[in-house]
């Protein structure tokens, strides 16, 4: 029987954090190694166990697996949560990279000098209102069903809880117009796997802080 993947990466969010919820949604146990200082990454990196020099990585089925996407697309492929046929998974893919977009700006806040932090949150604001959460509210509307794809939970549907969380830490008011976004939220959260993913001393990681960023800075020396 195969061991549990290992995921090596700081102890944060970060392109970590998507990867963790997939895995957790799958009912997959896992195991971190994290990366304290930048002589931990250095070793990675002497060891010949990063591909392009960078995690996060995931050991995983006798592989090494590299570049966040890889990694999640092998994820969602090996526990049934890409779809059933190839329009199936354009559509995941398509709703993916929406959620990616949006996502990116949200996690990319706590990194914004203060004074264009304002710009940036009206920024976000907006995107998420009028441009990304109508869409999958419009989509969850059109089919009625309680998933974005076939009525069967897949990882468009897991990124998407994801993103919520993190929009609803930025301005929990952002979700008041989305009911059925809110009730999707609702239905992964109280799946069991997800739940216990959620729940306090579980593997989510919390927010970004201060001192988050400033030890990550140290490790990867940016």
């Amino acid at each position: 029987m195969a061991g549990k993947p290992v995921l090596h990466y700081f102890d944060g969010r970060g392109r970590m954090e998507s990867i963790r919820w997939l895995l957790a949604a799958a009912g997959v146990e896992f195991e971190e190694k994290f990366i304290k200082c930048p002589e931990d990454l250095e070793k990675l990196k002497n060891d010949g166990l990063l591909m392009f020099q960078q995690v996060p990585m995931v050991e995983m089925d006798g592989m090494k697996l590299v570049q966040s996407r890889a990694i999640l697309n092998y994820i969602a492929t090996k526990y049934n949560l890409y779809g059933k046929d190839m329009k199936e998974r354009l559509l995941i893919d398509m709703y993916t990279e929406g959620i990616i977009d949006l996502y990116e700006m949200v996690s990319h806040l706590p990194l914004t000098p203060p004074d264009q932090k304002d710009t940036k949150m009206a920024l976000i604001r907006d995107k998420t209102k009028n441009h990304y959460f109508p869409v999958f509210e419009k989509v969850l509307k059109s089919h009625g069903q309680d998933y974005l794809v076939g009525n069967k939970l897949s990882r468009a549907d897991i990124h998407l809880v994801e993103l919520v969380y993190s929009v609803e830490e930025v301005d929990a008011s952002l979700l008041a117009d989305f009911p059925l976004l809110q009730a999707l939220k609702t239905r992964i959260s109280n799946l069991p796997n997800v739940k216990k993913f959620l729940q306090p001393g579980g593997q989510r990681k919390p927010p970004v802080t201060a001192k988050m960023i400033e030890e990550a800075r140290k490790i990867f020396k940016v």
